[in-house]
């Protein structure tokens, strides 16, 4: 088993999201992993269709329409927790981002009214 996860959130991040969903740490991991496979061979839509907000040699993160992750969960499978726990990981990792980079306050205005989507650009 590798000590690299198989998406772009942090495991603190993971850890809180989990958390604040209700949802267990392995579980998320797995949903994390799953959604991000797909997302990896989405990433050309994903460039033509949203907005690129953050990029550097490791992944792309897009600004998508509000009800984006409930979307994707449905196409999955997933309950509404489940889903939930996917969105407010990559929320918080772009806020983490957004703190590393001095743009909190840009990203918090941006996320209420579309949710963040990090895709991994080394896989």
């Amino acid at each position: 088993m590798t000590d690299e996860p198989n998406h772009p959130i942090e495991g603190q991040i993971v850890l809180l999201a989990g958390a604040k969903a209700s949802v267990p740490l392995e579980r998320l991991s797995e949903l994390l992993a799953e959604t991000h496979s797909d997302l990896c061979e989405r990433m050309g839509e994903y460039r033509q269709r949203y907005e690129c907000v953050h990029e550097t040699p490791e992944w792309c993160v897009f600004l998508v329409e509000d009800g984006h992750w409930e979307m994707v969960g449905n196409r999955f499978g997933f309950d509404r927790r489940e889903w939930d726990a996917v969105r407010r990981a990559h929320e918080q990792q772009l806020y983490r981002i957004g703190r590393r980079e001095r743009r909190r306050s840009e990203f918090d205005s941006a996320l209420e009214i579309r949710e963040a989507v990090l895709i991994a650009t080394h896989e």
